[in-house]
């Protein structure tokens, strides 16, 4: 008689590999529920973070304080996929690419979720109180986006839109935690970041497009149908309108918008080549957003130290 597996005897080729594979047994289902192989959210988290410490000009420990918010968007991104999958947990289990999740598959157990994400959300705090006291408040007011997030995708067709909110809010802290004051340049920044978020999320939701109708999930990429080119295209021409405005008001000189040039010509790059019925050409594309976000620090460098 042959016994069928279930999905608690399969466990995933990212959990025989690579970082996650060389760990302890029982504890690579809890490395995955943090995406542990998968940094690129880590960046995409801490690239706005960077971006404001250096269009506020660094400041005297710009290089530490970048450091520290980097530890902050890894353990902070990586709470927020374990929070996110115990909220999709049986969600996850009716969509194919998800439902070898560690919690979908009942690999990792529920209360072992829950201690993880409160020891993530402690790394969160150390970094926290390395901040000055307004940076801090600004930073706490994230928590209500944050908490919301997984549900909008059963609300909204545009959860990359909230998504936005909360990966971009890095920049007004990185600003803040430099200055000690909020300005016009900071929310330029912050909201040219949303429509970046918005456009880049949208090309990662090309690949869910079945699985999500046929589950009932809402996303950009669903609601945009045959115009997701389009629709990316034209959130990253939003980014970039909003990113020169804050260039702008720091530096009133056309010269000064040349920084983002090259920041511009690879988010062209990406809208003119996607392939939006292509799942392997969506993944790259999204993922070439590290790059673009380095360019896009690189451009903040230059107009916030000049």
């Amino acid at each position: 008689m042959t016994t069928v597996p279930t999905d608690t005897d399969i466990v995933p080729d990212s959990e025989r590999r690579g970082l996650i594979g060389v760990l302890p047994r029982p504890l690579r289902p809890y490395a995955s529920l943090m995406r542990l192989d998968r940094p690129i959210g880590a960046w995409l988290l801490f690239w706005p973070c960077a971006w404001g410490v250096a269009l506020a000009g660094l400041g005297p420990h710009g290089p530490a304080l970048i450091l520290w918010l980097g530890l902050g968007a890894w353990a902070m991104r990586s709470a927020g996929c374990v929070y996110n999958d115990i909220v999709d947990r049986h969600l996850d289990a009716r969509v194919e690419r998800t439902r070898l999740r560690p919690l979908a598959s009942k690999r990792a157990s529920l209360i072992g979720a829950w201690a993880l994400l409160l020891a993530l959300s402690a790394v969160g705090l150390v970094v926290l109180m390395q901040l000055r006291d307004l940076a801090k408040v600004v930073a706490l007011a994230s928590l209500v986006l944050v908490a919301a997030y997984p549900f909008m995708k059963r609300i909204t067709w545009w959860p990359q839109a909230w998504l936005g909110l909360v990966f971009s809010w890095g920049a007004l802290v990185g600003w803040v935690a430099v200055s000690g004051e909020m300005a016009a340049p900071p929310l330029f920044l912050y909201a040219g970041s949303v429509f970046w978020v918005i456009g880049y999320d949208t090309i990662y939701a090309l690949q869910d497009r079945e699985d999500d109708a046929l589950v009932g999930v809402k996303s950009s990429a669903l609601a945009l149908g045959r115009h997701a080119r389009a629709g990316v295209a034209a959130c990253y021409f939003a980014a970039l309108i909003l990113w020169a405005a804050a260039v702008w008001q720091m530096r009133p000189d056309g010269l000064a918008l040349v920084a983002l040039l090259p920041t511009a010509l690879h988010l062209a790059w990406q809208a003119a080549t996607l392939k939006p019925d292509d799942g392997d050409d969506a993944l790259a594309k999204f993922r070439s957003n590290r790059f673009a976000g380095f360019l896009m620090l690189m451009a903040c460098l230059v107009v916030g130290t000049s």
